[in-house]
């Protein structure tokens, strides 16, 4: 045990130096300025900021929470993550170019731009609450407890499991804040997209190997189980009793997604250091094709966890969490433990840095500087925002080693408050961002009265009438969204602004659109809906397998992309032709 536990820790600790060292080098020097620190120079290419997009959303509670969700009731949950895709593409073709033209540093600098200083103060302030209280150390923690089950650390180390949880939480708070505090947002970037591609290759083998391991050594025998016995786990159109029923995905989750991949700071600062729209349209395109993979990746391990052990209870699994933990140990090659520790801890410290760099450029731009740039009456240089931005990391990171661990103490009842807290922030901050996107008479008194509405009204809802008002909570975002849009274009027609906002353009980087980013959409959207398809009844979810209603429907996705594909590619070439658009 010592010798392979030995082996793990030097083989980890030469994949995670290896990432450390390129990162070390792709960013020496460009992290001294404003833009260069909080935005990477406004330099990312399409691969950094899908791969930083994909590790920043998924984690250790991703790999162990969509695979336990598989394992004890099927694959409904893999909604939250599909269903993204149709984010991202509102997020390339409507959000990004409108943030890039204008170039913004944060979304409560837009908020700013459009309504007034106060409302981009309380936005700073739902952000920064939230983060500091609540995201950044259930992260850690989250990722720590991942660490100890996947890797029994207690027993290897032999330390009291508190004291290891403490020592996890450290180890991976310190590491992550080393790239957030010193390199800024472009080494964060560099190092998920390294880490990026070790996640895809762990997301592959651990599948192939469970498969393998299912048919008794066979992959075609394993997957043939896989596909004739137990069908119901495949199927991803949930009733009203699964974990995410299918109706959500029409009214709340859209909503949910918005905020998460269109106007949460922590996600799309790296889509703001795009060094064209071109490129930030490509990243944020192929990140939604990633989200179309986690089923396949990080949810079929959980259903051969379910074939392999048995259902939760009964000479199965304990608990549903369990899953993962123990497929990883059970069919994971020896060879590849210190390369899967790796990944694990990078996909960990990833959303933790992320969330760091995130906080600490809302502390620089939105609090400290405007403050002293109105204390002082001119502009704060670029180093001092700097430097303040690695003290608050620095504080940040310190905080939350000390809240983190704490989690430890009332799990059930912190983890509900996690979810609760998020639901305070996500809606109303996506109503003010499209209101104010689209409308140029709505007043910030709108804006205002919604986030003051929301805080009570939601808290009312899911504290003091949570027996009485039964609405499933990713319902009850969609009720909420619409009554706060209808507050804001109210207060539009009762009070309109008295000269109508117009939008800026100050682009520092090229805007020329990505002409193959609409067709993008289109085959992103398709494989949204094939996934469900496949996923379903009609699918791989039946007992007779895909039918004639399943070949009929996916060949008309196939004609329907040829078909706009055909026309773009037809549109493009005429458009480039010299003199095409001149008169003879």
């Amino acid at each position: 045990m010592s010798g392979n536990l030995v082996f793990t820790a030097l083989s980890c600790a030469f994949f995670m130096a290896l990432v450390g060292w390129i990162s070390w080098l792709k960013t020496r020097g460009t992290a001294d300025t404003k833009d260069g620190y909080f935005l990477a120079g406004r330099g990312l290419g399409a691969a950094f900021i899908a791969g930083s997009l994909l590790l920043t959303n998924l984690s250790a509670e991703q790999l162990i929470g969509l695979n336990g969700s598989a394992y004890g009731y099927n694959l409904s949950s893999m909604g939250w993550e599909v269903t993204a895709a149709v984010a991202t593409i509102a997020m390339a073709l409507i959000f990004l170019p409108k943030y890039l033209a204008g170039a913004f540093t944060t979304l409560p600098q837009f908020l700013g731009d459009r309504f007034d200083p106060t409302v981009r103060r309380m936005s700073v302030l739902l952000f920064m609450l939230g983060y500091g209280l609540v995201t950044i150390p259930s992260v850690l923690y989250s990722g720590s407890v991942a660490v100890l089950l996947l890797f029994d650390v207690p027993v290897l180390t032999g330390l009291p499991y508190f004291e290891a949880l403490v020592g996890t939480v450290v180890a991976i708070g310190v590491i992550g804040a080393i790239y957030a505090v010193f390199g800024g947002l472009r080494a964060v970037a560099v190092s998920d997209t390294l880490n990026g591609v070790g996640l895809l290759i762990i997301g592959v083998a651990v599948p192939v190997f469970g498969l393998i391991a299912l048919g008794g050594g066979s992959f075609a025998e394993g997957l043939a189980t896989l596909g004739n016995e137990h069908t119901e786990k495949l199927n991803a159109i949930g009733d009203s009793d699964a974990p995410t029923p299918f109706g959500t995905l029409f009214t709340g989750m859209i909503f949910a997604n918005l905020f998460y991949w269109c106007t949460n700071q922590y996600v799309i600062q790296r889509t703001l250091g795009a060094k064209s729209l071109a490129e930030g349209q490509k990243g944020v395109l192929l990140s939604g094709f990633f989200k179309v993979l986690v089923p396949f990746l990080m949810m079929i391990p959980g259903v051969i966890a379910f074939h392999m052990y048995g259902p939760q209870g009964a000479g199965g699994l304990g608990t549903i969490d369990e899953a993962y933990p123990r497929l990883i140990r059970d069919v994971l090659p020896f060879w590849m433990s210190g390369f899967f520790l790796a990944v694990l801890l990078g996909a960990v410290f990833s959303s933790f840095n992320s969330l760091l760099n995130s906080a600490a450029t809302l502390f620089a731009l939105d609090i400290y500087g405007p403050a002293k740039q109105k204390a002082r009456g001119g502009e704060v240089s670029d180093a001092e925002l700097v430097r303040i931005a690695k003290i608050a990391s620095v504080i940040i990171a310190l905080f939350s080693f000390v809240v983190a661990p704490l989690l430890y103490f009332s799990p059930e009842g912190l983890w509900q408050i996690i979810r609760v807290f998020t639901g305070f922030y996500n809606i109303p901050t996506v109503v003010i961002v499209i209101v104010g996107l689209f409308t140029a008479r709505v007043p910030a008194l709108g804006a205002k009265i919604v986030i003051i509405f929301h805080i009570i009204a939601y808290g009312l809802i899911r504290f003091v009438f949570d027996e009485v008002i039964t609405l499933h909570f990713i319902h009850l975002y969609a009720v909420l969204f619409v009554v706060e849009v209808a507050i804001m274009l109210g207060c539009g027609w009762l009070k309109p602004r008295k000269e109508a906002w117009s939008f800026t353009p100050r682009a520092q980087v090229d805007m020329t659109p990505w002409p193959h980013a609409r067709p993008l959409a289109v085959t992103l959207f398709s494989c949204v809906v094939v996934t469900y398809l496949i996923f379903s009844p009609l699918g791989v979810a039946s007992l007779e397998g895909p039918g004639a209603l399943f070949a009929v429907l996916v060949s008309a996705l196939v004609i329907l992309n040829g078909s706009v594909w055909g026309f773009s590619i037809r549109q493009n070439g005429l458009q480039s032709r010299p003199g095409h658009f001149k008169r003879p």
